[in-house]
């Protein structure tokens, strides 16, 4: 690969050669043939569960971040808006049923998840729901490790994996 930044891509997937340039994470592009991919960013949820003047993290049971807390959440399915998201999402990881109109829009963060060595940027979409219960299950074992409801002035931020959730949590719910 002739002078151009690292790249999880070694090869153009249509050609096979190797005189290719990936520019910034974003384009990768084929000298030989012209093939071009955007690696455009994935929409990802998250949301903010709320009871009294606590908020429910996740602690990771994978990688990236693994042992790390989070937010509920994950990425956007396609043909799927955010909201749908959500709620499938906690669906799926707590079994709990919210419906979008549970939902308050808060702001969007950018982040990077490394995934098997591959970088991807991500728009995190970030909601959040109060509850009248704390009382929720993990759904997803493989995915949560554990459930941890914590007051808004016990947050330890450096214990966040992720920076924009790390940047929303400070920014919003810790002052």
């Amino acid at each position: 690969m002739p002078n151009n930044e690292a790249s999880f891509f070694k090869f153009c997937p249509n050609c096979a050669s190797q005189d290719v340039t990936y520019v910034n994470n974003f384009k990768f592009h084929c000298k030989s043939c012209d093939f071009v991919l955007y690696h455009n960013i994935a929409a990802a949820v998250a949301i903010v569960f709320t009871y009294q003047n606590q908020i429910l993290f996740t602690v990771r049971n994978v990688e990236p971040d693994k042992g790390k807390l989070d937010l509920p959440g994950g990425f956007i399915d396609p043909n799927e808006n955010a909201e749908e998201a959500a709620c499938r999402e906690i669906q799926e990881e707590l079994g709990l049923h919210i419906t979008p109109s549970d939902l308050k829009f808060i702001t969007t963060a950018p982040n990077n998840y490394l995934y098997k060595t591959v970088p991807y940027r991500t728009m995190d979409i970030i909601f959040e729901c109060q509850l009248a219960s704390k009382e929720i299950s993990i759904n997803a074992e493989d995915e949560i490790k554990d459930l941890l409801w914590i007051e808004r002035t016990e947050i330890d931020l450096n214990k966040i994996g992720f920076a924009s959730i790390r940047k929303v949590i400070g920014e919003r719910y810790t002052n």
